[in-house]
Formats: C-alpha cells, structure tokens, sequence
C-alpha cells in the first residue's frame, strides 16, 4: 500500500516544473508582461490589479482637484483661446480665424469640442485629468517593459514627474505626446504581430499632440527594437552609432537654423540635464525634494549592483535603461534651448526643461531595474509628501491671485483688453502672467494673449483686430513690459503685483503713450490694495 502511494506522489522535480506551469498560466501582477502579447497581457494584468489601477489613478488626480482652479502656467492660455475658438464660430471674435493645423492641437481640440457640450470649466478638469493618466501611465507601461517588472514601488516618484516642470508650465499638448510615445515604446518592445501596428496610430496622435512627442516615440521605438535583435557584443555599436546621431544633428541644427546653445558649469549642467530639475517649480525650496530624490536614485542603483556583483548575479537588466539615459543626458548638452523654424513666428523654446521629463523618465527605468526593497517606499512617501505639500501651498497662492483678478474682471465693461505683468516670485522657473487669460473668459481680451502671434497654435489673428496683438515683435514688448500704449488700444488696464513677489494683485488703466510694465507700485498700491 504504502508503495502504491509513493507512485501516486510526484517527484521534488516534478513538483517544480509543475509550480513553474502554474505561474506561466496564471502569472503574478509582477510578471505580466511575459504573456504572449501586449494586449493580452495587458487584459491580465488589468483584470488583476483592477483596484490597484482605479485607487493609484484616484491618487494621481488629487492635484488636479484639491484647488477651484488648475495652476499650470499655460493652461490657463489654453482653456482662454479654447474660449476665443467659440467667439470665431459664432462670428463674434473680429479680426481671428482658426488655422488648419495638424500638430500641437490635440490638447485644445479636445477642450473646445468638450467645452462646447459641458462647459470649459469642466472640460478643463477631465482634459487634464485624461493627459495626467495619459502620462502617468504612459511612463509607467515603458517601465515596466523595459524592466519587465510592473513598478509599483516607484508610482509616488512617477507621480512626482508628472507634475513636474513640464506639467506645472502648462506645455499639455508636448505632455500628451510623452505619454503617447512612452505606451508607443512599450508596445514596440512588447508587441506580436498586428499589435505593433497600432505604434502607427500612437504615432499619428502624438504627432497631432506635438511633433517632439512623435520624435521621441520614432527614436526610442526604433533604438528599444533593434537593441532587442542584437546580441550582447554587438548592443554597443548600436548605443555608439546613437550617440553619433546625435551629434550629427547637432551640428546639423548649428549648420542651418538660428539657435541658442546654452552654456553651463559643469556641476550645474549635470543636475539640470539628469532629471532631477524636473522638481524645481516655484522657489529654491523645492531643491530640498529635488536633491533628495536624485541622491535616492543613484543610492538605490549603486546598493543594487553592489549586491548583485557580491551575489554573481547578471547585471544585464541594467543595459538598455542605462544606455538610453545616458543618450537622454547628452542630448540636453548637445541639442540647443531653442530653435528658430521657419514655419513660425517665434522661436521653439524650453527644448532642454522639456527634454528632461523624458530623462527623468528614463531615470525611473533604471531604477526600477533595480530590485525593489521594502525602505524604497517610505523613503519615496517621505520626498514626495514634500513635494506635494510644497506645491499645495503655491498653486493655492496662484489660486487666491486668479480670484482677485475675476473679481475685476467682472467689474469691467464687456471687451475691455487687459495686459499683465505678473513676473514670477524670486527663485522660481516658472510663468504665471497666464492666470490673466483664463479670468478674462467672458468678460475680457488678454490682449497680450501669445498663441496668435506664435503662429504655433490654431487660433490665428489679423492686423489691426480689436482682441489680440498680432504680431511677435508687439507681444514680446507686452511681455518684457516696454509696449508704448497707441490710441487704437485704449480702453486698456494692466495687472500687476501690488508689491514685489507678493501675491496681491492690482489694476491700473493705461492711457495714451503709457508703457506698460512701468507702474509704481508704491503709488498704486495704496490706491487698489
């Protein structure tokens, strides 16, 4: 009997290849992305971690909820023009037109068309809470093939990223297209057969989002593919010829279009271009989360290969996450802060701040290669709590200066144009004179409103309308505040900090062969605090 039983019983080895069986069939939430295609295991992979997904995407939105209004610089100029496109079909917006453009639109073509049906308020608020999951996830579908872990353990420090400068600046239509091309990479790295067809669909969107998005998903899909059909010895000819490339456009970009090359220190350059610069926002004082969390990344990477090389495990996981950072890197010392394109009036700026969101991506794909250890999460809860409570307190001082600005709004007589001159507080990178757009919306014209004059949106205007500025040269003098007030202007009013970096705003009317950006605030001050 007892030998009958025994036969029955299986084998210490047959018992692990059937443990292994089992976990090919039915696959921990950690290793999804083994399954057989992209979609599949992404079915898995949501079907399992279904209130994981719903509760980390409850989280990520917060910030777009916990004040009335979105700070994010040029939102507010967005949301305005979504409300000028409205003014130009009813024929009510003289002197503008809507331009047939099929990039640098997605962002505002869905909020006009939404804001049309349910109003721009709300359709401000679910437009960006759909780009904020767009990236988010994006970047976290990337990570996890490039990994091939999910990283759940670094979803506070995605978080972090995706309210970083990019967001805060309020450059949608370029962050849209990040997390287009982060889900384009992750399908070229994971993709079976007719999936990868659907990199084409991506690639379309995020060129309707912002060229620089479909770019970035045609050089990291195409680096990600090959680096997967080479072997090991041939992986560094591909990361060298890379990095060839990219010196070749840059001196390409020198050779032929007007540009500005930045110079930097070689200390500063390396914290500005590694990411981390992604946290600098509205003062010095969010260097404190910004340092604290590049010293997080490199400690985590080095404790980890430390370990494996004492343990002889294969540090090979490191490979693709580390060549395409340091080609991320260079690229902002190599490639200029703006380009002047024929195409526009004005130059394509901020091309290095943007570019970091990328590398500050890439950085989390290094570190989640990295084995995840249960210190990761408090450390990462303790810098991201910072963060957050740092940007609560000043996106809700932009909030209480938007509330005083549609207070005289409401109170001027209907079209009256309005310029500001709003600099940002000491210690911060970014614009905020754009709050003035988005309190005008129905009652006034921002009269040094960009897009027009950029020629890089959808709304255009015409020379001598009553509504906008249409030329460059006039908004760059409205916004360094050495516009010369003309007869054909006026009714106009200025905004203006009441006090230097303090967050009450005043209103003066200007007149006549007044500049704008000249007002005493001493004089002022008392008469509109």
């Amino acid at each position: 009997m007892k030998s009958h039983i025994d036969a029955r019983l299986p084998s210490p080895p047959e018992e692990k290849l059937k443990t292994a069986a089992a976990s090919a069939v039915s696959p921990r939430s950690e290793d999804f992305i083994f399954s057989a295609t992209a979609l599949s295991s992404c079915g898995d992979f949501l079907r399992q971690n279904a209130f994981r997904v719903l509760a980390v995407s409850t989280a990520v939105l917060i910030p777009c909820f916990w004040h009335r209004r979105i700070e994010a610089g040029d939102l507010a100029s967005h949301t305005y023009n979504a409300w000028l496109a409205q003014l130009i079909a009813r024929g009510e917006a003289p002197g503008l037109f809507i331009a047939k453009q099929w990039n640098n639109v997605l962002f505002d073509v869905c909020l006009s068309h939404l804001g049309t049906l349910i109003g721009l308020g709300l359709a401000e608020k679910i437009c960006v809470s759909a780009a904020v999951l767009i990236f988010f996830w994006g970047a976290f579908a990337m990570i996890s093939t490039i990994t091939e872990r999910a990283p759940w353990s670094l979803t506070l420090g995605i978080a972090m990223m995706a309210y970083g400068w990019t967001f805060q600046q309020g450059f949608l239509n370029y962050y849209i297209s990040l997390g287009l091309a982060f889900f384009g990479v992750a399908l070229v790295q994971r993709g079976r057969g007719i999936e990868r067809a659907l990199v084409l669909l991506l690639l379309a969107l995020a060129w309707m989002a912002h060229p620089l998005g479909a770019v970035l998903l045609v050089g990291l899909g195409f680096y990600v593919a090959v680096s997967a059909r080479l072997n090991v010895r041939n992986r560094p000819l591909l990361f060298t010829g890379a990095a060839l490339a990219l010196i070749g456009g840059s001196t390409y970009i020198r050779s032929h279009y007007p540009a500005i090359w930045p110079y930097r220190e070689t200390l500063l350059a390396f914290f500005t271009h590694s990411g981390a610069d992604q946290l600098l926002l509205y003062s010095s004082r969010y260097r404190l989360p910004s340092e604290l969390l590049a010293g997080f990344v490199v400690a985590c990477v080095a404790l980890d290969v430390y370990t494996r090389r004492k343990n002889q495990e294969p540090r090979s996981i490191y490979v693709l996450p580390l060549q395409l950072y340091v080609l991320a890197f260079f690229a902002g010392i190599y490639l200029p802060s703006a380009v002047q394109l024929s195409a526009y009036a004005v130059p394509v700026g901020f091309l290095l701040d943007r570019l970091t969101s990328v590398t500050a991506i890439l950085a989390c794909c290094v570190l989640g290669a990295a084995k995840p250890q249960k210190w990761h999460l408090p450390c990462l809860a303790a810098i991201g709590a910072i963060f957050f409570l740092l940007l609560y307190g000043d996106t809700g001082t932009l909030n209480k200066m938007e509330a005083q600005m549609e207070s005289y709004a409401r109170a001027m007589p209907p079209g009256e144009r309005v310029v500001a001159s709003i600099g940002p507080a000491a210690g911060s990178r970014l614009l905020i004179n754009h709050i003035v757009d988005r309190a005008c919306i129905g009652h006034c014209f921002s009269y040094g409103n960009y897009e027009p004059s950029s020629q890089q949106f959808r709304v255009r205007a015409l020379a001598g309308n009553p509504v906008v500025v249409s030329d460059s040269a006039s908004f760059a003098q409205i916004d360094g505040g050495s516009y010369v007030v003309r007869e054909e202007n006026v009714p106009i009013s200025e905004i203006y900090r009441c006090r230097s970096n303090e967050g009450q705003l005043c209103l003066h009317e200007l007149k006549v062969g007044e500049t704008n950006g000249l007002v005493d605030a001493r004089l002022f001050g008392a008469l509109h605090h």
